[in-house]
């Protein structure tokens, strides 16, 4: 494994942690985009894998973690695909390999439509172009006022174990429960109840991306969970209609998490494909 660096990264008017690996200057890097809930800590060991091969970041995404968006931020998918941009350009990077999960599969394909020429392949993590997905459970409530914020309002520790533990047939890490648990203040639920409401019915929005995504098949890797509670696993095999899939993982025993529930398939699936992209086409 690479040795992991800690820093900050100050784009788009937000100060944010940085996790890093690899080479520091590259201006080729991996760059992994979490979702909700969750931080740049989510990818601790696969930026240590992929610094293995070239140079890997990771950050808190505004209002997430410990990146405290600034009080005139707009919580649009636009707005942190924007943010993305920014903090790529503040590390120096413009060759990117995109590893996204959840909420960050949105903010990722979004610059990546925006940054083609930069955009050189992407890992999928349990999200993708989504034509009839409709919203969850708990994402109709936070979308709901007043319903949301009730939720919201009081969460104990004990409560979410129980959920999260029960979105995994397989289990998550106590430890990546409890420090998701720790990253999920008020104000990341703040955040929460923001970005869903100001988020377009994603089954429409996926109609124009997916037209778009389609037209630039961008080499991809498929994992998911097929157990995800939340995104069904139907979903998958669809990413071959918008991307060039090369490969795809399907674990059947693990959830919305599958990179923490069952790492070891994951970067066994994550590494070679990432081997294969990154310093293709760059002169020597």
């Amino acid at each position: 494994m690479s040795a992991l660096r800690h820093g900050r990264v100050a784009a788009g008017g937000v100060d944010s942690p940085l996790i890093e690996a690899g080479p520091q200057d590259a201006g080729e890097a991996v760059v992994f985009v979490h979702g909700n809930p969750g931080s740049s800590s989510d990818w601790t060991s696969l930026v240590e894998a992929a610094g293995e091969l070239g140079r890997a970041v990771a950050f808190d995404m505004p209002g997430f973690g410990k990146a405290a968006a600034p009080r005139d931020f707009d919580y649009q998918v636009s707005s942190y695909a924007d943010f993305l941009q920014a903090a790529i350009t503040e590390l120096g990077i413009d060759r990117v390999h995109l590893v996204v999960h959840d909420f960050g599969g949105p903010f990722g394909l979004l610059w990546g439509l925006q940054h083609p020429q930069a955009w050189h392949s992407v890992v999928l993590i349990n999200v993708g172009v989504m034509p009839g997905y409709t919203w969850h459970s708990m994402a109709k409530r936070w979308r709901t006022p007043v319903i949301g914020e009730l939720v919201q309002a009081w969460i104990p520790r004990s409560g979410w174990r129980r959920v999260m533990q029960k979105s995994s047939p397989r289990g998550l890490p106590p430890e990546f429960v409890d420090k998701m648990y720790d990253d999920y203040d008020r104000g990341t639920r703040r955040t929460v109840l923001k970005l869903y409401r100001s988020t377009p019915d994603p089954s429409r929005t996926a109609q124009e991306l997916g037209a778009a995504m389609a037209g630039l098949r961008k080499p991809a890797l498929v994992v998911w969970g097929a157990a995800d509670p939340f995104i069904g696993v139907e979903f998958a095999e669809r990413q071959r209609d918008f991307f060039d899939v090369e490969d795809m993982l399907i674990l059947d025993d693990s959830g919305h998490w599958p990179f923490q529930d069952d790492p070891q398939p994951v970067e066994g699936a994550i590494v070679p494909f990432l081997r294969r992209h990154l310093h293709a086409g760059v002169p020597g």
